[in-house]
This record gives C-alpha cells, structure tokens and sequence, in this order.
C-alpha cells in the first residue's frame, strides 16, 4: 500500500499501535545516578540498547515555565515572514542582528528535505503531505537555529549538571558541542521531516561504531505524541549508514515503517537520542503543539582533525573556543539556581577566559557563536 493511500483511520491504527510499543519499552524513567555520582549503569545500558532514552520529568516546573516564556518571546519577536527584517510588530526581528538565517519557514504540512540534496542528500525518501487547511499560512515557522543566544533559559538548561553528567558519560569528559535549534511542530501546519539519520561525516571511518556520530538532548516544552513527534526504528544506530529507499520499499512504498516506535514524552521530560538511529516525524495534523529543545554533544576524538565543508579544520582551538559557551551556560545557570552543586567541564577547568555570565560575556561569546558550530 503506497502512503498517500492511508486512510485516516488506518494511521490512527498505526499511531495506537506505535504509542503502546513505545510505552513497553524499557527505556524511560527518572534520571538516576550511582553513589559515587556517575550516571545509573542500567540507563547507559538501556540507552545503548535502544538508540534513545526518555527522562522524565527532569525540567522541574519553574524552569519549564522558563522556557516556555523565552520561547513565546522568540515567536512574538520572529521575522513576520520569510526574508523580512521585521517582526509582526513591525519591530527589528528578534534575529536580524545574527551573522545566519536563524528562522526556517517552510510550506505547511509539507515534506521540505525528502528527496531533496539537504543536508548531503541524507533525506532519502519523500513523506505524506496531506492538505492543508483553507486558512492556513504560506508558510510556518517549523526551526528555530542557534537559539542558546536568544533564549536565557536555554543557556542555562545547556548548563544542567544532570544533563552535563549525562554527556561525560556517554562521550567521556572531554565532550565537545555540537549545535542547536528548536524544532516547532505546530497544531494542524507543522511539516514533516524525512526519514534520516543525522551525520554526513564517518560513516566509513575505520573506527566507527554506535556512537560515532554522538548525541542529542530532546527537551520537551510540550507533550510530544505518536500524532506529534519524532518516530524512530530502535537499535538502528547499530547498524551503520542504512538505505532508506530499500526500507521504504520493503515497507510497500509507505513512509510509515512498521518497525519504528513514537518518542512519547511529556512536558519537562528530555529524550536523549543517538544521532545514527533512523528516525523521522509526520506532518502534524493534530491539535497538539510539540517544541522541542534540542542540543547535542561529540566526542572529541570525533570532531578533531575533520575539515568543515567551508574548510575550516576542527583543531583545539577551534573546539576550545566553541567549549567556552558550555562553561558560560554552567555560570548562567549557577546564577539562576545557585541551590545547585554546578557541572565541572575539565577541559576549560585552567582556561584564562573569562566564561562569567554577564552582558559582556553575551556579546563577545555567545553572539555569533554558531559560527563556530561542529557539525559532523
């Protein structure tokens, strides 16, 4: 059966069934750590297992609210359409002064990278575009790029020591960033994203293996559903670069792949989820928003020494310089909660920078910052 045969009820089906398989898994729960600090063995087994782990309720309630109120800002302050300089308000946009397009619009309900040379061509396969409402925009904010410098909130959740831990473990202590965007699933106009796995680089590495390509926090200011949210094929991450037109086609040409299970999460929950797994997400023809926080992490032995599609080479300096707003969002959030016993990032403990949250430190080293991103 091809996707655009599907009826409404028949994804329904699919959607039920996806959301009490991913419920049975056991790959959810509170984070936990061992008595001498470390993360809990059976989450890094689990989530190695998988390709993903929920962690629930890890944004307490106060720093939700955070963040969702930095983040109406940034709608409120978005270009009023594509190209524009102004906002709705007929304001400087919030994002007119960044050095890159910060806001991606895109046709509502459409499937803007599948098929396409997006990202070296990763988008493999097309998705279902179903039609879009009679009033609906040309075009909705589906990405918001670069954003630890335009919301507060999430320069200090960047900072979280739990979340920190969590890196250390998984990438050792010299982890280094990787990049970061809200991802905007509007009721009834949020498009697709085609099936993919994250990463054009080192596939072919000699010393690839899972977690080659590191990973990504996937901080959820909303519910994200089986209508919703990202779907993913479990364990998949295992297996290298896959051919996603031949799982398509063994799928009956549908993009709805029997294997794959929903990233089910509430409010304040934050998936973690390996970049190599194949994962994708449906247009949103719910009446539920989704907006997720997401921000990602490498291992150093990953990035050192690749050359970045403009040339540039991840060298030291390169990654020390970029490393810095981690110690800037470990002060930021140290400043809002300073309860908290702070995250120790070694690789900058004897730096001579000054990485102080202060209204100096945000314009000489968070502006721009994305400039020097580590994508792989």
């Amino acid at each position: 059966m091809n996707h655009v045969d599907w009826t409404p009820e028949q994804i329904a089906d699919y959607e039920r069934a996806g959301h009490k398989k991913a419920i049975s898994l056991d790959n959810r729960g509170p984070i936990q750590f061992a008595s001498d600090g470390s993360l809990a063995p059976s989450i890094i087994k689990t989530y190695w297992k998988y390709g993903f782990y929920v962690l629930e309720g890890l944004i307490e309630p106060d720093e939700l609210e955070d963040l969702r109120s930095d983040f109406q800002t940034v709608l409120n302050r978005a270009p009023a359409q594509r190209g524009s300089d102004l906002d709705k308000h007929g304001n400087p946009a919030l994002a007119s002064n960044i050095d890159r397009e910060i806001y991606r619009f895109r046709k509502p309900l459409s499937d803007p990278n599948g098929g396409t040379s997006q990202n070296q061509s990763r988008y493999e396969v097309t998705m279902a575009e179903p039609d879009a409402p009679a009033d609906a925009p040309e075009n909705v904010i589906c990405n918001v790029g670069c954003h630890l410098q335009l919301m507060d909130a999430s320069l200090r959740l960047y900072g979280h020591p739990q979340l920190l831990t969590v890196a250390s473990e998984i990438n050792g202590p010299d982890f280094t960033p990787f990049t970061e965007s809200i991802i905007i699933k509007q009721p009834g106009l949020g498009p697709s994203v085609a099936w993919h796995q994250d990463g054009t680089r080192r596939w072919d590495h000699p010393e690839w293996d899972q977690g080659t390509h590191g990973f990504n926090f996937m901080a959820q200011l909303y519910c994200s559903t089986a209508a919703n949210g990202v779907w993913v094929i479990p364990g998949s991450h295992k297996l290298g670069k896959l051919d996603i037109r031949k799982i398509k086609a063994e799928n009956g040409g549908t993009d709805r792949f029997a294997d794959a299970v929903p990233m089910v999460a509430s409010a304040g929950d934050v998936v973690m989820a390996n970049r190599q797994v194949l994962h994708g997400s449906f247009a949103n023809t719910s009446s539920d928003l989704r907006v997720t926080i997401n921000f990602g992490f490498h291992r150093r032995s990953s990035v050192i020494g690749v050359k970045r599609e403009d040339g540039a080479i991840y060298d030291e300096e390169h990654i020390r310089a970029r490393s810095r707003i981690i110690a800037l969002a470990i002060d930021a959030r140290r400043q809002r909660f300073p309860e908290e016993t702070s995250f120790v990032y070694s690789p900058l403990v004897d730096d001579p920078d000054d990485t102080t949250w202060n209204e100096q430190t945000r314009e000489q080293l968070l502006k721009n910052y994305q400039l020097l991103d580590l994508p792989l």
